[in-house]
């Protein structure tokens, strides 16, 4: 019997073997197979000295949340002490302007009445780094407009209160940039260059193409926070990014600064409700001090990876999933509502079936071919009503059996009967693979699915129209209004990591250019003295009533470009 203070995610991958482990793409992520330590995500009551286990490393989070990193074998007594609430693993994150500043009426208000340009509030970017020396983010004298480099792939001294990584002012910086061997002083890298596109795209200052590519808060103080865990090709975890916005926002409270976050980069597990622990940690920081958070919202709509359904008490429905060759690993969710009771029978492509799968709380295995599933029948958690089973597909030779698989789910007893799948997103699937008949619905990676997250889709400014692998809305259940609107996000022009400019695509790019809009608008509200109370939902709403429709849309808001365009001219009150 799993243990229900603990998702299911977790309690499946404490069940797996360790070379089950190895072989998912998800059951693995949070353990260090070196120092055979897991790390985890808490939510707990009291104060954090409560938490305290000898073996177990606690890093406390604003409100009552925490990174708790400790042997499996404390993990049940852990789970047990009357202060925790609820354990989560973590999750993989996949990191998905001239014209555009024009289109998103950005140009009115950096020049002319308004002259804004991001004064006197941070920027602050949670991505893969920035190349630091870039002329973008340096000032007209040369020194750097980062005040704060967290690097969590370098150890040494991380920033108090935190275990890992290396924070670097910027004193550090400047020195690093009048010396001859700058990464020797501060060895920080951007090897993607997504972070440093990023930050770019919200505030570089465009010094390098003589003011043509500046993005909106082009003279904003930065904060960059580099994800992950060491190496080019890895990918940085939930927990990680938890820490990150926590560094940033108390930093920002308590220096008395306002705060634009942009985080690009989001996965495909969950709900889609916004009741995780990293959706609700969000919601918790994004209410603490001046603080708005912006996302986007993924560019999985186009893979097929999403299904959904309404199913009819006795009457079977059949989903088909076709697995292309070469495919290493697979996971599909499946959530339905609680109060449902539905069957679910594996068929593999040769027609081999088994199940009805049982409804019982433990890791379960079934063989198929040369394919083993893994599969947990979950119950809700004390935060949703949600109730989730979840496959992982492993091969018992180098790949999984290719061809079409068929979930028949078999409805037993029907009160709403909704119900939703989802594979991996962040196009770690080849392209074969993919449901038959998809719905691009609810295809928001999390965390854009936050209730006080501002997400952010993407359209093409250029042709004026939608873009379509621009993650969709609403969010499952509770109906959010997602994305909150749209930006440019095809073929813009950012900065380059190790110098110039390039062009890429994609929702991490519209979301900075909302992320220095919001800066603008604390600017002149907060900095300017014209609204002390312009942050968080009060920013989010003056960006809906801004927003302008685009051609093909009738109603707003609506499930793919939410209120509209961004027009930041149009959301300021004057």
């Amino acid at each position: 019997m799993g243990d229900q203070k603990l998702e299911n995610l977790l309690n499946l991958a404490l069940g797996a073997t360790q070379q089950e482990r190895r072989e998912s793409l998800e059951l693995e992520v949070g353990y260090d197979i070196q120092d055979q330590l897991w790390e985890l995500i808490v939510q707990f009551s009291g104060q954090p000295e409560e938490l305290a286990m000898e073996g177990a490393e606690i890093t406390p989070l604003l409100g009552q949340y925490a990174i708790v990193r400790l042997p499996q074998d404390l993990i049940a007594p852990f789970a047990s002490r009357t202060a925790v609430e609820y354990v989560e693993k973590p999750k993989r994150l996949f990191f998905a302007l001239d014209q555009s500043r024009t289109a998103a009426c950005i140009n009115q208000v950096q020049t002319g009445l308004f002259h804004l340009k991001g004064e006197g509030v941070w920027v602050a970017c949670i991505d893969s780094g920035i190349d630091y020396r870039h002329p973008d983010f340096l000032r007209p004298d040369g020194t750097s407009r980062i005040l704060y480099l967290w690097d969590q792939t370098i150890p040494g001294s991380p920033p108090p209160g935190y275990q890992l990584g290396s924070l670097y002012t910027r004193e550090d910086i400047n020195r690093a940039l009048r010396s001859g061997a700058s990464l020797e002083v501060v060895p920080s890298r951007d090897f993607s260059g997504h972070g440093t596109s990023v930050m770019g795209a919200a505030a570089g200052n465009g010094a390098a193409s003589g003011g043509i590519y500046r993005g909106p808060a082009s003279e904003s103080d930065l904060i960059v926070v580099k994800l992950g865990t060491p190496g080019e090709d890895s990918f940085p975890r939930t927990t990680e990014l938890m820490q990150a916005v926590d560094f940033v926002v108390r930093l920002a409270a308590q220096e008395g600064m306002p705060v634009a976050v942009n985080l690009s980069f989001g996965n495909a597990y969950g709900s889609h409700s916004g009741d995780s622990l990293l959706e609700t940690y969000l919601d918790q920081a994004a209410g603490t001090g001046r603080c708005v958070i912006c996302a986007g919202t993924g560019n999985d709509a186009a893979l097929g990876g999403h299904y959904a359904g309404t199913l009819t008490e006795g009457v079977p429905r059949d989903v088909q999933l076709a697995v292309g060759t070469y495919e290493t690993t697979l996971n599909v969710q499946l959530w339905k509502r609680y109060v449902d009771e539905v069957g679910v029978v594996v068929i593999h492509p040769d027609g081999t079936r088994v199940g009805p799968i049982r409804a019982v709380q433990e890791p379960q295995r079934l063989r198929l071919g040369g394919t083993e599933v893994l599969f947990y029948y979950g119950e809700p958690a004390p935060y949703s009503m949600a109730q989730e089973i979840y496959f992982d597909f492993l091969p018992k030779g180098s790949y999984i059996d290719s061809g079409v698989w068929t979930f028949r789910l078999v409805p037993e007893k029907i009160v709403e009967g909704e119900f939703d799948l989802w594979l991996p997103g962040g196009q770690v699937l080849g392209a074969a693979t993919r449901f038959y008949d998809p719905d691009p619905g609810r295809t928001l990676t999390i965390p854009s699915t936050a209730r006080r997250v501002i997400s952010v889709g993407a359209y093409d400014s250029r042709a004026l129209s939608y873009a379509a692998f621009s993650g969709r809305g609403y969010t499952r259940v509770t109906n959010q209004v997602k994305p909150l609107l749209a930006a440019p996000g095809v073929d813009i022009t950012v900065p380059k990591a190790g110098g110039g400019y390039h062009s890429v695509t994609g929702t991490s790019f519209a979301a900075p250019l909302v992320t220095g809009s919001a800066a603008l608008l604390m600017s002149w509200g907060i900095v300017q003295g014209n609204d002390p109370y312009l942050y968080g939902e009060k920013v989010k709403a003056y960006l809906a009533k801004g927003a302008q429709p685009l051609p093909g849309f009738e109603k707003y808001p609506n499930s793919q470009v939410g209120y509209g365009a961004l027009c930041l001219r149009e959301s300021l009150p004057i």
